[in-house]
Formats: structure tokens, sequence, C-alpha cells
């Protein structure tokens, strides 16, 4: 199981067997901190509707970015 740290702020799909409209395996996705998720071993992304859901922490795994590549993707959205 794959439970992204409170210091990532991103993490790439790696399963998105049960949402296959909302996740893309091999995408990077930014995290919303959100502890109560977290309790209940999800994490909640801001998926391809663009909004914020909670999904299985098993379905990602976190990644650090270089800083440069993390404004760049913020610049991007």
């Amino acid at each position: 199981m794959h439970v992204a740290p409170q210091n990532s702020e991103f993490v790439i799909c790696v399963d998105n067997t049960d949402y296959p409209a909302a996740l893309e395996r091999r995408k990077v996705y930014r995290i919303i901190p959100d502890d109560n998720a977290a309790k209940h071993l999800l994490v909640r992304v801001i998926d391809e509707s663009g909004e914020d859901y909670v999904y299985p922490a098993r379905y990602f795994v976190p990644i650090q970015l270089p800083p440069h590549v993390q404004e760049a993707i913020f610049r991007a959205a």
C-alpha cells in the first residue's frame, strides 16, 4: 500500500481500476491535504474533472519534484 507523505504535494497514479474516467494511470496529480481522508487510507487529489475528490491511497505513489517543476505545474494550472 502506498500512502502519500504529508510533505509530498504530488503523486503519480498507478491504478485507476474503479475510476477510469476520473484518473489516468501514469499521470501526476496534486494532493490537497486532508487529515480525515488520510485516517481512512484515502488521498484527496484534483482529478480529471478539475475538482478535488478522495481516492484510495494505494492508487498513488508519492513523488518529489524539483521546485522549478512544481512552479511550472502551478503556473499551468
